[in-house]
């Protein structure tokens, strides 16, 4: 989990309910109806003005200010608080009149229009003006306002304009990279320009990884990526520090997207620059086990964040951007949000307060849908607020655990360019397959960089981490070293910072600590599986691996690898480590994953029947143990006899009963012990 720096805490009492705020959608009439049935609700913040630049600013350097007063002081008259945005994510149409060399271009060299949302050129000089301009004026305004008590930065960056290819960006991404490397040389041999003869022998020659003819070189893709996420957070810290500089008690934020486009932006350097860590999440209506992406995005916000964290969006029911836009089951709503909260947030907001009728997101599901107050919908959230209103003395706690993943956004990069070994070997598959027969088990996870501190932990599991600079091998190795056990997947370690292969076998960076080595990656075909000694099967990756002072635990017993090791274990200084060389089924990784964490000594916070999920919140004074049954069976869980049930205000002594698809949260006061 990462240390962060004591920062200015959101002042919303409990836990913070609501969700966007755009009245500017509505006749003002609505206002008061509005007040009424969020009061009722329970709603206690709401996020204004994210898309009202042109309202705000109707015309360049002309602000009216008359309709976001009047908002704020009705909030205020109500008791709602406001996470008050800069409206940056939407600039008006009078602006690329002005401006329209800041429309972005495309790989294919094609300029984009306005008439949508972040259709701007990352790198524009006038965009950033502008921004930093409208940003300046809300702090000057509002910094002193009793109802704002949070600034809500642009909105989702990254989201539709990552990139910009356009000659603006080709000249400032050739500043950032001047920044990184020290001469041209020293670029051309971390980018292996003497390949495909694209040696450069003048800066100016440095352009942004534009269409071509063949495959692209893979360190200047990944240069460009980082590029590209360093770009968007220079445009976040420059509005922030003109509002910081107007309000420095006030948190900022600005919410991520860690599972939603997650591809996108490297949130570890992202996450320090916020006071308040915040996310957004959806549902993939496909997904069957959506309960799984909830958790598993919720433990990497919590980690990056360092404890509690803010929900900023998710839905009530459908969301409007998918091929098929399915709305929530009964229940589903309620179990959904109370999972964030499980898994560390501390603010549950939506995608909006009321349903829009016209737009692009008039099929958004909302907290008020357009049926009313007489739907399932506004039933569930006004029971949801009842709820987050009993779990109020949760807010602040945090999640211990014992287990650490690796997560590194240029690893996952790396590994999905162009001309891997395996266009099929994906990084979120990798680490979601790991994750979650933990989950399953009730055991809690961080997540951590490799050069992170892993003192705190057990065991450490690396599912796939291709890329790894010296730094971290070195951490990693060294967590072993010291007596911990460490896991790691396939096909990692293979490439240093700047995506050249780690000569003398596979896998890399790792051969020494894992105890193997191999000289050739096989890669199986889509469909394509091998059995596994002791049964289960292998998929996806095999490897010709030896040993080198490991011990196979599992081989293949088919094929031109029979007898060939699948899975070793090996004692490294006073620690353990495992190597896993292909994709073993489901089951059999579960098995696997579990001789593996019990080895390490780790254990789950409860035992609860398959289908249900368990996680625990720790304060100083009590824990607080989350039940949430998903596979709608009901459940019997054993707690402590001086338990409580916070939903319900009722004593548990020694058990709960979780009815079908229920939740519980159950207080247990902490021992001395403990």
């Amino acid at each position: 989990m990462t240390d962060r720096p004591a920062r200015p805490a959101l002042s919303v009492p409990g836990i913070a309910y609501g969700g966007d705020y755009n009245p500017e959608q509505w006749p003002e009439e609505t206002w008061a109806e509005d007040m009424r049935l969020m009061r009722e609700a329970g709603v206690n913040l709401v996020s204004v003005g994210i898309f009202a630049w042109a309202l705000l600013e109707p015309a360049e350097g002309a602000y009216d200010f008359t309709h976001l007063d009047r908002l704020l002081d009705l909030l205020h008259t109500h008791g709602i608080a406001a996470d008050l945005a800069t409206p940056t994510a939407a600039p008006p149409a009078w602006f690329f009149r002005a401006h329209p060399e800041a429309l972005p271009v495309d790989q294919d060299g094609r300029r984009l229009w306005y008439g949508s949302r972040q259709t701007f050129c990352p790198s524009s000089p006038a965009y950033r003006e502008a921004a930093v301009r409208i940003a300046g004026a809300l702090g000057e305004r509002y910094a002193g306002h009793p109802a704002v008590v949070m600034w809500h930065v642009h909105n989702e960056y990254g989201c539709h304009n990552l990139a910009c290819y356009c000659d603006t960006s080709a000249a400032a991404f050739r500043d950032w990279l001047r920044e990184r490397y020290d001469s041209l040389d020293t670029l051309n041999d971390a980018w292996g320009t003497a390949f495909w003869s694209q040696r450069l022998s003048d800066w100016d020659e440095v352009i942004p990884p534009r269409a071509t003819g063949a495959q692209p070189n893979p360190a200047h893709l990944l240069d460009w990526r980082r590029f590209c996420s360093d770009e968007l957070l220079s445009l976040y810290r420059a509005e922030r520090e003109v509002l910081r500089a107007a309000s420095p008690d006030l948190p900022a934020t600005t919410n991520f997207m860690v599972m939603s486009g997650s591809d996108k932006l490297d949130y570890w350097r992202w996450a320090p620059e916020s006071d308040v860590v915040s996310n957004d999440h959806y549902l993939m209506s496909p997904d069957p086990e959506a309960e799984l992406d909830i958790a598993l995005s919720g433990d990497l916000t919590r980690s990056m964040a360092g404890g509690p964290w803010f929900l900023m969006e998710h839905s009530t029911g459908a969301v409007n951007w998918q091929p098929v836009n399915r709305p929530k089951k009964p229940g589903e709503l309620r179990r959904n949000a109370l999972a964030h909260l499980a898994h560390g947030a501390d603010g549950i907001a939506y995608f909006q307060w009321r349903q829009s009728r016209a737009g692009a997101e008039q099929w958004h599901s909302a907290m008020l849908p357009h049926a009313g107050t007489d739907s399932r919908i506004w039933r569930d959230v006004v029971e949801l607020g009842a709820d987050l209103r009993a779990l109020a003395e949760v807010r602040g706690s945090t999640t211990p655990a014992e287990v650490a993943i690796v997560w590194d956004w240029n690893a996952r990069w790396a590994l999905e360019l162009p001309g891997g070994p395996s266009e099929e070997v994906r990084f979120e598959d990798r680490v979601r397959a790991w994750y979650e027969p933990l989950w399953r088990a009730g055991v809690a996870v961080d997540f951590v960089l490799p050069d992170a501190d892993l003192s705190a932990y057990r065991l450490v599991l690396v599912p796939s981490l291709y890329l790894v600079d010296d730094a971290g091998a070195v951490n990693l190795t060294g967590f072993a070293e010291r007596g911990g056990t460490l896991a790691v997947g396939f096909h990692s370690g293979q490439v240093d910072e700047n995506c050249r292969v780690r000569l003398g076998g596979y896998p890399g960076a790792f051969r020494e600590a894992l105890g193997v080595r191999a000289d050739e990656l096989r890669p199986l075909l889509p469909g394509e599986t091998l059995p596994l000694s002791g049964g289960g099967t292998a998929s996806l990756w095999t490897e010709r691996l030896a040993l080198a002072g490991a011990t196979a635990v599992a081989w293949y017993t088919e094929g031109d690898l029979t007898g060939v090791p699948a899975v070793t274990r090996h004692t490294y200084g006073r620690g353990t480590t495992w190597y896993v060389a292909t994709s073993p089924d489901p089951a059999t990784l579960a098995s696997l994953l579990t001789c593996v964490r019990e080895e390490a000594g780790v254990a789950p916070v409860r035992a609860v029947p398959r289908g249900v999920e368990a996680v625990l919140r720790r304060s100083a004074a009590a824990d607080y143990l989350f039940l949430i049954d998903h596979a709608g069976a009901g459940a019997e869980v054993t707690v402590a006899e001086d338990a409580v049930e916070l939903l319900t205000g009722e004593r548990a002594p020694g058990s709960v009963t979780l009815a079908p698809g229920g939740i519980a949260v159950v207080r247990e006061p902490r021992r001395p012990s403990a």
